[in-house]
């Protein structure tokens, strides 16, 4: 399977996953709860580690840390930029209230209007996927270490 392929496959299927995460919070009337957004980042995570993993499986040797960075990176801003498409049709068109209701302290001082949340989405989107990438290809990245030490003899 092609590179972008996976990366499509993988960002895809998690920015759906994350949007029936939200819509399932939001039949339960929570989704104003800010705390169960930190769920958002261990179903990013899992994607981009799946995604990651698939890829390494199919290169076997071929693999490597470019290959690996690039998939995640990807992966992590494909399911960002569909799952910020779906939020924006949301807050403008579906529950226009949704942003004032999560920004109340904050549009009294600053009228930003849902844009920002648009925004700041994007930002946490990307950041956490560099930093979720960078973090497992210390685990998948294929060793240097040619010394053989004491305890694999």
């Amino acid at each position: 399977m092609g590179s972008f392929k996976v990366n499509f496959r993988y960002g895809a299927i998690t920015a759906v996953v994350l949007i029936a995460y939200f819509l399932i919070v939001r039949l339960f009337g929570l989704h104003e709860n800010p705390w169960l957004r930190v769920l958002n980042g261990v179903i990013v995570a899992y994607g981009i580690y799946a995604a990651i993993r698939f890829r390494r499986l199919t290169e076997g040797d071929k693999f490597n840390y470019y290959s690996g960075f690039r998939t995640g990176l990807f992966t992590g801003f494909i399911a960002t930029l569909v799952f910020v498409g779906f939020m924006a049709l949301y807050m403008f068109h579906i529950d226009p209230e949704f942003p004032n209701t999560i920004m109340k302290g904050w549009i009294e001082e600053y009228y930003q209007g849902p844009g920002i949340l648009v925004f700041v989405l994007v930002v946490e989107g990307f950041a956490s996927t560099v930093v979720l990438t960078l973090a497992f290809m210390q685990k998948f990245k294929p060793s240097w270490n040619t010394k053989k030490s004491p305890q694999n003899i």
